[in-house]
């Protein structure tokens, strides 16, 4: 069974889809701290909360 809530974590492509860009777009803004969007660290992954993207999609910070 799948359940979606706001602290699901998405990989850099689910998120980049989501947003309707390209996953290097989000690994550049990552690194040079363009937009204030969260990024989880889970060992050597990169997570998104969901409610963190749509939070940045509603233009919220």
């Amino acid at each position: 069974m799948t359940t979606t809530s706001s602290s699901t974590l998405l990989t850099r492509l689910e998120a980049a889809q989501l947003l309707r860009i390209q996953p290097q777009t989000l690994a550049v803004w990552a690194s040079t701290k363009r937009y204030p969007l969260p990024v989880v660290k889970v060992g050597r992954l990169v997570r998104y909360r969901l409610a963190d993207l749509e939070q940045f999609m509603k233009g919220g910070e």
